[in-house]
């Protein structure tokens, strides 16, 4: 069993976390740190679990936590927060998967560039791999420390993986417009998504600036052996949770759709939680699981890549469990299923 903690217990992702790791059979979650000043029980915070965890919320003690053998925790705090709170356990020896962006930009001069302020911990930086499984998870198995990646960028990367990697399309013409449930914008109240603001209501943000939009570059270019320019648009749908990409790419060749669809099959063969699909994708195929289903079409020698998957689980906890899995020597899928 693996003895780990949860930092930051109070939001979305860690309790989506701990619905998934409490049915792990190799996984023992030991403390649920909390920033709140007093020290609630974990049920307290999230009703769901009633029953089914007992631990209280406790302050983080990088010292106490190594005590008890925590061996691998979890991050689920804000960006800049990450960073001064993640080392003292690196430094103790604890592995860190973490959910929060500071880790998942090489360049910390990209970092303060798109999160406006600078990056306090360069040395980690240098150390974190890009936790995508799929893509990083050779690097991921031996990974001290795992920078979790975005929800959004995961629809874009695993969607134009296959294309970029065989340099099949034009890679500075790249669209990804994209749409996300409310809960994408964290636990936390804000006017944006006060009920009577986002309610039968559709609206675009961030546009020209969003901040998956190196993230999303960086994975593309890793892939692709060259630099990349992508397009994205955000867009806030009224629903719970789920996120839509429509990728417009143009290719180098023609391309049918059934090359297509063969070529990404034969690309996630070992993938078993990358879905691709004949028909149509949606948001509510993929909800409450760790899938990311895509289906290509081609339309007036364009292609259509159209991705989607659960922004909570396969966006951020689910996708942290397969990099636990990895980490540990698991079977990917372990904790996944049910």
């Amino acid at each position: 069993m693996v003895k780990i903690a949860i930092l930051g217990g109070s939001g979305y992702t860690a309790v989506e976390l701990l619905k998934i790791l409490l049915r792990h059979p190799q996984a023992e979650v030991v403390a649920v740190t909390s920033r709140q000043d007093d020290t609630p029980l974990v049920a307290e915070l999230h009703p769901v679990l009633t029953g089914r965890i007992a631990l209280r919320c406790e302050p983080f003690n990088p010292d106490g936590l190594a005590a008890r053998g925590v061996q691998c925790a979890f991050g689920c705090l804000p960006h800049g927060v990450s960073m001064t709170t993640l080392p003292a356990l690196l430094e103790r020896g604890v592995r860190v998967i973490d959910l929060s962006a500071d880790y998942r930009l090489r360049d910390p001069n990209v970092y303060a560039q798109w999160y406006g302020e600078s990056h306090e911990d360069l040395a980690h930086l240098a150390q974190a791999v890009y936790g995508l499984p799929e893509i990083y998870g050779d690097e991921v198995a031996t990974a001290p420390l795992v920078a979790n990646p975005g929800c959004y960028p995961q629809t874009a990367i695993l969607g134009l993986a296959p294309l970029a990697a065989g340099r099949s399309i034009d890679l500075k013409s790249i669209i990804v417009d994209s749409k996300s449930g409310i809960s994408g914008a964290g636990r936390t109240p804000k006017l944006t998504t006060h009920f009577p603001e986002c309610n039968e209501n559709f609206a675009a943000y961030a546009v020209g600036n969003h901040r998956h939009t190196p993230e999303i570059e960086q994975a593309l270019a890793d892939l692709a052996g060259e630099a990349v320019e992508v397009i994205f648009t955000p867009h806030l749908v009224p629903m719970d949770r789920g996120i839509f990409s429509t990728i417009y790419v143009t290719p180098h060749r023609p391309m049918t759709q059934a090359q297509l669809t063969e070529l990404y099959r034969e690309y996630y063969r070992n993938a078993p939680f990358v879905r691709v699909v004949d028909h149509l994708p949606a948001t509510k195929h993929t909800t409450g699981t760790n899938f990311l289903d895509i289906a290509v079409r081609v339309v007036r020698d364009r292609v259509l890549v159209l991705a989607c998957e659960d922004n909570l689980i396969r966006g951020a906890s689910g996708v942290a469990v397969q990099n636990f899995n990895r980490m540990y020597g698991f079977d990917e899928r372990t904790g996944l299923f049910g």
